[in-house]
Parts: C-alpha cells; sequence; structure tokens
C-alpha cells in the first residue's frame, strides 16, 4: 500500500497494489495489520455504500458527538472526495483536502475523526464504499455548507450540485467556530 500526502498531513490517499492480468484485477481494499502499520490503528464498525448520479454532491457531513474517521472507496464510477479540518486548535484547522477517487485508480482516502466530509460525483453514476469508526448516530449528526466562502473549496463541476435539503440547509464555517469558541459544544471531537 503506498501513501500519498495530501494538503493536510492526517488525511491520507491510500493506493493499494493490484494485480491484474487477463481475468481482470484483484487488490486488498483492508488489512488490519497493513493499516496499524501505516498508523491507521482504528477499529472499523460500520460499513456504508451509496450511489448517486452525476452532479450530486453530499455533504460536508460530520458528528459533534461520536466523530467517525472515514476509509472511503470507488467501487463504480468517479468523486471528488473532500475532507475539511474541524479541530479547533490544528495548524489546518478551516483547510481541506481532497482527491479525486476512481474505479479504475483504486485509490482510497482515509479521513480521521475530526473532519467534515463529502464527495461530488463527476461520473454518470457513483458508487462509493466507506468504513467508519463509529456508528451513525443522526442526533449529533452536522452539515458544513458546501459552497461556504471561508472554506472556499475548489469543486471540479460548473452550475449548482444535486443536493439533499439537509446538505443545503449546512452551517456555515464561521457559525461553527463561534459555537466552538463559546463552549456550547465542541464540534469534531
Amino acid at each position: 500500500m503506498q501513501i500519498i500526502q495530501t494538503k493536510i498531513p492526517e488525511v491520507i490517499v491510500l493506493e493499494p497494489q493490484t494485480f491484474s492480468d487477463s481475468r481482470g484485477f484483484f487488490l486488498e481494499t483492508y488489512n488490519e495489520r497493513g493499516f496499524h502499520d501505516l498508523g491507521i490503528t482504528e477499529r472499523f464498525v460500520q460499513d456504508n455504500q451509496s450511489h448517486s448520479k452525476k452532479g450530486v454532491l453530499r455533504g460536508l457531513h460530520f458528528q459533534i458527538e461520536k466523530a467517525q474517521g472515514k476509509l472511503v472507496r470507488v467501487l463504480q464510477g468517479e468523486i471528488f472526495d473532500v475532507a475539511v479540518d474541524l479541530r479547533p486548535g490544528s495548524k489546518t484547522y478551516g483547510n481541506w483536502a481532497a482527491a479525486r477517487l476512481t474505479s479504475t485508480n483504486h485509490h482510497m482516502i482515509w479521513i480521521p475523526k475530526g473532519f467534515a466530509h463529502g464527495f461530488c460525483t463527476l461520473s454518470e453514476t457513483a458508487d462509493v464504499a466507506y468504513k467508519v469508526t463509529d456508528f451513525y448516530s443522526p442526533q449529533y449528526e452536522r452539515t458544513l455548507l458546501w459552497n461556504d466562502p471561508d472554506v472556499a473549496i475548489d469543486w471540479p463541476f460548473e452550475g449548482e450540485p444535486i443536493l439533499s435539503d439537509k446538505d443545503r440547509a449546512g452551517y456555515t464555517f464561521r457559525a461553527l467556530r463561534q459555537q466552538s469558541v463559546k463552549g456550547s459544544r465542541r464540534y469534531a471531537r
């Protein structure tokens, strides 16, 4: 497994070794011992999968309690996957990192706890699978607004994405920062 660094040191892209021949290919998507050797020692407790059509943007999601680390990969299609650092006191607080994940490059992205996560679909459809380190807790889920001007993610599409009502009504980074400073809740624990 090769590591590809992003703009945020803790968010890494993983390139698994792929074995191809006339029948197709084989690759190992997760090996606890191998991931521990890379410094990813968290325990995964849930696997998720989504199917999206072109132009869909999902996110930027995070949980204010029971924060989730995520290991994301694409089974079919292509996405632009984004992580935003929401860890107060971090050197990269408020910054974002991204990677293009495809079913042909087989790259995965590791997003540790403390980050908002989202992606947009670049291909006609995309099937995305991800492992998480804590269970989904809807009462703690929040959304960072996908087009927040303070975060300024350079999404690779023109026009408006297809969004859920929840994602359209996300918090601004400024509002999250103010709530964190007031101490009402520590976002991204």
